[in-house]
């Protein structure tokens, strides 16, 4: 693995998670009526911290290997969505836009995770907790949209 690369896969993970920084959830978030399974509030940046670390340490492993083409071009698209994500839901708070961008992102992880597997199962293994977190998180968005109709973009 190259250090230059992982520190470049983490940049990038640093860019979207500072949309958490600068769309907080806030008020708007916690009026909201949410469903039982939602995690504590702690748990959010733990998880994501661990999330871009695995994944940026994924990506700098594989993307030294023979047909890493497509897995990167994956990573890319996946970073891009997760950045595009939390400005949709607590900035515009627009949930049902939101969701179809949880959807795709989830597809997208999941054709990474397959991707990265092929070529280095230890990095495909490390993308699992984010494919499994999205879980966790599209539900949630599809709850607290459908659960607060009125909540929409003011």
């Amino acid at each position: 693995m190259s250090l230059n690369l992982f520190l470049i896969f983490m940049i990038a993970s640093a860019a979207a998670a500072a949309t958490g920084i600068i769309f907080r959830p806030g008020s708007w978030y916690d009026g909201l009526r949410k469903p039982s399974f939602t995690p504590p509030k702690w748990a959010f940046p733990v998880a994501w911290s661990t999330i871009y670390l695995l994944s940026a340490i994924a990506a700098a492993r594989v993307a030294l290997l023979p047909g890493a083409g497509l897995a990167l071009a994956l990573w890319a698209a996946q970073i891009a969505l997760n950045t595009l994500w939390t400005p949709t839901f607590f900035g515009a708070r627009r949930m049902a836009l939101a969701m179809g961008v949880m959807a795709v992102l989830w597809v997208v992880v999941a054709g990474m995770v397959v991707q990265f597997w092929m070529i280095d199962w230890r990095s495909g293994l490390m993308l699992l907790p984010y494919l499994a977190w999205l879980c966790v998180a599209a539900a949630l968005n599809w709850r607290v949209w459908r659960d607060n109709p009125n909540a929409g973009a003011h």
